[in-house]
């Protein structure tokens, strides 16, 4: 499918070049204008984040951290103090154009402007071009990702039907007097759609389309092409939009060009080394709403290489599941930066995983170390230091660098209840 602009096949030095311009520039424009970041880069010099290692040294700001602020705030700042635009009454200038609300509930702020959420450019990756006309079955109510993938089918030059969601027999009916050749919208509710106009005798005009929302396995994608329809995914939140996108090479999700990612050990701020499985963190470069490493609560890896089709932007293997693996164990949480700070105490311990088993009120813990040492004393210390930092007692088994799964987990309930 076309590329949507220059932007997608610059070479990986220039692109990373303009992001490391433009960090600076968002960074300060958040301490600024934003007065949550104010509060969480205090002491920051923006001029000097000009590169991931610098960046990799600012807090990671999770959605549960957003949420509160937000509940916090509620009377005077419905939006945490994140955004720089607001509406009348607020203690910023005006200029959001919508407010969402998702679940939680979280607030999200749209701005004015041609694709606000970037979705045009994973839209054309799937093939949508000027003059398609596309039944948009994502929600429109309260929450955004209809209007994400609106404004970008608009950028295209495309038409929209406003189709939302239910309604199975009305949106049949509209599709077979319009003869739409686009749909966007989950990939669970195009397949419910696709049989429900089989059942009926009905063939739909629908060829390609853009799902997200939900996991669409090879074997669904499959399952649609069989029917006569070419999907792609892309990976997109509330909070900052699009984040990656499935090219015709189907290997994994390329990024954005208007995002910065990083993947870091989950419950933690630390980068990991490149195709190991971590949190999706973002750091967009949108003014109206400057989310500085945002922590999406998703895993994923990077993947080698770069795109079949041209595109020369990083790719990741796309969502893998949660990264938040909070769990009680003998009625007490444990986290995983718990896990994480375990193992920062010992220079020798190279990755960490706190398994949890047993039944019903006899919960086990053991953490699983993969370390430089093999010895007792390291083994003893690291049980008196998930004690001191979790107040629970583990069993610690020490194993050999590369033993450990690269599934992103820090910490692994493998109790046969949950």
């Amino acid at each position: 499918m076309k590329h949507l602009d220059s932007l997608e096949t610059r070479s990986p030095q220039d692109r990373e070049a303009s992001l490391m311009a433009a960090l600076p520039v968002q960074v300060a424009h958040a301490q600024k204008n934003s007065a949550a970041f104010a509060e969480i880069l205090t002491g920051v010099n923006a001029q000097a984040v000009t590169s991931r290692a610098a960046l990799a040294a600012l807090p990671v700001t999770r959605k549960y951290q957003l949420l509160e602020r937000q509940q916090a705030q509620r009377a005077t700042d419905p939006l945490g103090g994140f955004s720089t635009i607001g509406w009348k009454g607020m203690l910023r200038p005006s200029g959001a154009r919508r407010v969402y609300q998702s679940p939680g509930p979280i607030y999200e702020p749209e701005g004015a402007g041609t694709d606000y959420w970037r979705a045009a450019r994973a839209m054309a990756a799937a093939g949508f071009e000027a003059g398609d006309l596309v039944h948009n079955c994502f929600s429109y109510h309260l929450t955004p990702g209809a209007w994400i993938m609106e404004s970008g089918a608009h950028a295209l030059g495309c038409t929209v039907i406003p189709g939302g969601v239910g309604n199975t027999e009305q949106q049949l009916a509209a599709m077979a007097d319009l003869r739409p050749v686009a749909y966007s919208g989950t990939p669970s509710f195009l397949k419910i759609l696709i049989e429900k106009a089989t059942e009926a005798g009905q063939k739909l005009s629908i060829t390609k389309a853009m799902v997200s929302g939900e996991a669409c396995p090879p074997s669904l994608r499959d399952w649609f092409s069989q029917q006569g329809v070419d999907a792609y995914q892309c990976y997109a939140t509330a909070d900052v939009g699009l984040i990656a996108y499935e090219t015709s090479a189907r290997e994994g999700l390329v990024l954005d060009e208007g995002v910065i990612v990083e993947i870091v050990r989950p419950g933690t701020a630390d980068p990991v080394a490149e195709g190991e499985v971590g949190e999706v963190v973002v750091t967009v470069l949108n003014p109206d709403y400057p989310l500085i490493r945002f922590g999406t609560g998703d895993l994923s890896a990077v993947l080698p290489g770069a795109c079949p089709t041209g595109r020369t932007n990083t790719r990741i293997k796309g969502w893998m599941g949660r990264a938040d693996q909070t769990t009680k164990v003998r009625g007490m949480f444990v986290h995983p930066g718990q896990v994480d700070q375990v193992a920062k105490r010992f220079p020798a311990v190279l990755k960490a995983r706190l398994v949890v088993t047993g039944e019903m009120a006899n919960d086990q813990m053991t953490l699983r170390v993969e370390s430089r040492e093999i010895n007792q004393e390291l083994q003893r210390a690291l049980a008196d230091a998930v004690r001191d930092i979790t107040k629970l007692r583990a069993d610690v088994e020490l194993v050999v660098p590369g033993t450990l799964p690269n599934d992103g987990k820090v910490i692994e309930d493998a109790r046969s209840y949950k």
